[in-house]
């Protein structure tokens, strides 16, 4: 998390919508072997827990029942030049929006994990523009249950929220103008739009 103070955000509803959006981000758990990180698509309730699920062969599966981890999930980033700014006296830097949870971790039960790979499979699926959307009732009943076999759900309760949505708030309006016109230039329209959201 950036030290600035000039950079956080206490908007729940941002950082859902950042989960939502993303639908994939990074666990981080310190274990015996040493620090790992797994990369996994992540859903979060409304209660504030993040549900995700992990091949059983996984460096982490076997140590993240009862532990507290880390889950980050990141947003729009890119580079901003020293050119865009008007003060020959700043230097380049970068522009990203991220967000840190972390919390107690439990393995879920079979129902649990059965549970969440339809709401994970119907929260994309309802992205996907052609087709009839899949559902996990296509498969073979065997073959889906071998295939649970090779998989663990866990839940993630989310204690502590840490968002960094560096955006150039620490700049005057006319310098993040001409960050914002300068990331357009470069087709970074995304990180754009936050900063014209955030700047307002």
């Amino acid at each position: 998390m950036h030290p600035n103070p000039a950079f956080r955000s206490d908007d729940r509803a941002l950082y859902a919508a950042l989960i939502e959006e993303t639908g994939f981000g990074m666990v981080f758990l310190t274990t015996p072997d040493g620090p790992r990180v797994a990369h996994v698509p992540l859903l979060l309730t409304d209660a504030g827990t993040l549900r995700f699920h992990l091949a059983l062969g996984n460096a982490l599966t076997r140590h993240l029942d009862g532990a507290r981890a880390l889950a980050v999930v990141n947003g729009p980033d890119g580079y901003i030049s020293a050119r865009w700014y008007s003060d020959p006296d700043q230097v380049p830097t970068w522009n990203y929006l991220a967000l840190e949870m972390e919390g107690p971790v439990r393995r879920m039960d079979r129902d649990g994990l059965h549970a969440l790979l339809e709401d994970v499979s119907a929260h994309h699926e309802a992205r996907v523009s052609e087709g009839t959307p899949w559902t996990m009732d296509k498969m073979a009943r065997i073959k889906r249950d071998r295939m649970m076999d090779m998989i663990v759900g866990f839940e993630l309760t989310v204690e502590a929220w840490r968002p960094t949505l560096k955006l150039s708030q620490n700049k005057p309006a006319e310098e993040r103008n001409r960050v914002i016109e300068g990331l357009k230039g470069e087709g970074k329209l995304a990180l754009a739009a936050l900063m014209e959201q955030f700047g307002k």
